[in-house]
């Protein structure tokens, strides 16, 4: 399945784990609790609807057709794959991973990264999707997506 809503629940599970690990990282309140879970569901969520599309199109322009999509894995943890114009799965790549992979270096949260997300905790809704926004368009997470479609197209 390639629609990212199809697996909405599972993806905000993903965002779930991951605002619990940002929660670790970054300075939080008590009170901020219910803002890094949204922070967290909005990463996971968003980063794999923009890359599902992506891999396909530039898998495309490149001449090499490939299929991204969504689908659970044997512990029922949500992994994206992609499958060449033959039906064969040319990479498994855990949606935790893909996150791992685009938000930290070696372990900690990017620098560039966490000052776009520590500003999405102060201010108000507005502000906190300025914020968000920011993460999403910073060098750190754009090269990390550069990098993963080059993986996923050798």
């Amino acid at each position: 399945m390639t629609d990212p809503a199809e697996y909405r629940a599972e993806l905000l599970a993903e965002g779930d784990l991951l605002a619990r690990h940002l929660a670790q990282v970054l300075p939080v309140t008590l009170h901020d609790q219910r803002r890094v879970a949204l922070i967290g569901r909005s990463l996971s969520t968003n980063l794999v609807a923009a890359l599902l599309p992506t891999i396909e199109q530039v898998s495309r322009r490149q001449g090499t057709p490939l299929h991204a999509l969504l689908d659970p894995d044997e512990r029922g943890r949500l992994v994206l794959e992609t499958v060449n114009a033959d039906g064969e799965i040319t990479h498994r790549l855990p949606i935790d991973d893909l996150l791992e992979r685009l938000l930290f270096v070696r372990g900690r949260l990017h620098p560039v990264v966490q000052t776009h997300l520590q500003d999405a905790l102060s201010g108000d809704e507005h502000h906190a999707t300025r914020a968000l926004v920011g993460a999403f368009r910073s060098r750190p997470v754009l090269e990390g997506m550069q990098k993963l479609l080059q993986t996923l197209l050798k």
